[in-house]
């Protein structure tokens, strides 16, 4: 895998571009999640949410789909905005599923970064957000 270094603002900026076009009528709460993979690409993806609740889509999900759709499969960052409609930024960490998600093709050192309205960023590493995880290297 080959190292490439990504600003952390053109991540966030990739993540917030695409949180407006979420579609999030029934909890108005707007996700954007973009991801670097391990040719320097950035994918993004937003929330999709279904009146048949359980069938939406995370935005860290729909970005991982667009990443593998485009032949990547490692992760080397990601960057999750997420916050209501009309509303400010939250620190939006990704769900329990979308850790597990993400696992699939980040390492345990792979950072997550989280942005809030006033613009403080939080980066925390994988294996924080999901300690003592299960892997493809455990099959």
């Amino acid at each position: 895998m080959t190292h490439h270094t990504i600003a952390l603002d053109t991540l966030f900026e990739a993540a917030a571009d695409v949180r407006v076009r979420a579609h999030a009528p029934y909890s108005g709460f707007f996700v954007g999640a973009a991801v670097v993979d391990g040719e320097g690409r950035i994918h993004v993806g937003c929330n999709v949410e279904n009146a048949a609740y359980p069938e939406g889509v995370c935005a860290e999900a729909g970005a991982i789909s667009a990443m593998v759709a485009a032949g990547g499969r490692h992760i080397l960052a990601v960057a999750v905005v997420g916050g209501p409609a009309e509303g400010d930024l939250v620190v939006c960490p990704p769900c329990g599923g979308c850790r597990q998600k993400i696992r699939e093709f980040a390492r345990a050192e792979t950072t997550v970064h989280l942005k809030d309205a006033a613009g403080a960023v939080t980066s925390l590493r994988l294996e924080d957000l999901l300690p003592i995880s299960f892997g493809p290297e455990h099959l």
